[in-house]
């Protein structure tokens, strides 16, 4: 388990939430005029990265809400997360993915 935190309600534990998914998957402007193949694209293809990865969630055990997190996908740590529509937080180049956003500024006083 690790824990999630809601842009609204801050940290929690991860079974609070629902994963919704990679972020910022733009849905195609006109699906009727695209292929069969490109459509399957657009539903099934996704990055599956190794490391930092924006996705999508939503608070089902708590607010409801949805909204977007970085997470670094090999140790489980939520960088910060962000309402839809925001500016995706950025993690440093040299972030090891075993601290969060908080803990660092925490940490630097």
């Amino acid at each position: 388990m690790f824990l999630v935190k809601c842009p609204w309600c801050g940290w929690r534990e991860q079974t609070e939430f629902s994963y919704g998914g990679e972020a910022h998957i733009a849905r195609p402007v006109k699906p009727d005029d695209i292929s069969d193949e490109e459509w399957g694209a657009y539903i099934y293809t996704r990055d599956n990265t190794k490391g930092v990865q924006a996705e999508r969630w939503v608070h089902t055990q708590g607010c409801g809400r949805w909204f977007n997190a970085v997470r670094h996908t090999v140790t489980d740590v939520m960088w910060d997360s962000y309402k839809m529509g925001e500016e995706t937080p950025t993690p440093p180049e040299d972030w090891d993915g075993l601290s969060t956003q908080d803990e660092l500024k925490e940490a630097k006083g």
